[in-house]
């Protein structure tokens, strides 16, 4: 619900208009839709408004050296960022981020902004804190390079019958049943998916009742981006709304 309130949308509507030419261009070259970039940027950062005020330098030294659990990770993450600062010519103690880590409008991770953050606006400097253009190609990069299918569908609603569903039902992310197998566990779709299409059943438990979801392709590429059904479910629903409301705005004004 907190993706979702009118002001992130409006917001989500204002960026989109303010970088509309560049949101094209990425779709045009990456397939990825300006409503899911603009999305994902409100989720992770409400627009850039929010994209941290730790020095990643400290943060990530601190996970790498004084977090045990994790501490592989980080140290290979500092690593990155360290090869990242003298790439692009950052002065390290100057970056700021969360308090894991991760930066700029996008919240990329250091191994992320290397393997996949682009200059997408040719001045040969990838900067994805204040520079919007980079911003909207590094994130579209990011899902071409997870697999985005172009003008794929992402999720669908359904209903089920009977309890042959819940054999499928676990917390992984990675798709397990195919098409064919549909009626085979009880999931009635209104749409057509094809039978080798590889497809995931979510249930979202509501207050008083549970929602199915039949996940396709490119909802597991959003979660590639953050391991989380309900993050990838309130990038899908934040990114429908704010599509919805400039459309709405432009009927609006044409009329």
């Amino acid at each position: 619900k907190i993706f979702l309130k009118e002001k992130r949308i409006k917001q989500g509507v204002e960026f989109w208009l303010n970088n509309e030419l560049k949101l094209k261009e990425a779709e045009k070259k990456f397939g990825v839709p300006p409503e899911i970039i603009t999305a994902i940027i409100g989720v992770e950062t409400n627009y850039g408004r929010n994209s941290g005020s730790y020095r990643v330098i400290d943060s990530l030294n601190t996970l790498a050296f004084h977090y045990p659990r994790r501490a592989p990770f980080f140290l290979s993450e500092l690593e990155h960022f360290l090869l990242l600062a003298r790439e692009q010519n950052f002065i390290p103690e100057k970056l700021k981020g969360s308090y894991a880590g991760a930066m700029g409008m996008p919240q990329f991770i250091s191994s992320s902004y290397r393997n996949y953050a682009i200059d997408f606006d040719g001045d040969n400097v990838v900067d994805i804190w204040s520079n919007p253009d980079d911003v909207i190609g590094s994130v579209a990069n990011y899902f071409f390079q997870h697999g985005w299918v172009n003008k794929g569908s992402v999720i669908t609603e359904v209903s089920i019958k009977g309890e042959a569903h819940k054999n499928i039902l676990d917390e992984k992310l990675q798709l397990n049943i195919y098409g064919s197998d549909l009626k085979n566990y009880g999931i009635i779709v209104n749409s057509k998916f094809d039978d080798t299409e590889k497809l995931k059943l979510f249930e979202f438990k509501l207050e008083d009742r549970s929602e199915y979801w039949l996940a396709q392709n490119n909802f597991y590429v959003i979660t590639r981006y953050n391991h989380s059904k309900l993050y990838a479910m309130a990038v899908y629903q934040l990114a429908l709304k704010i599509k919805e409301r400039k459309e709405t705005n432009n009927k609006f004004k044409k009329g």
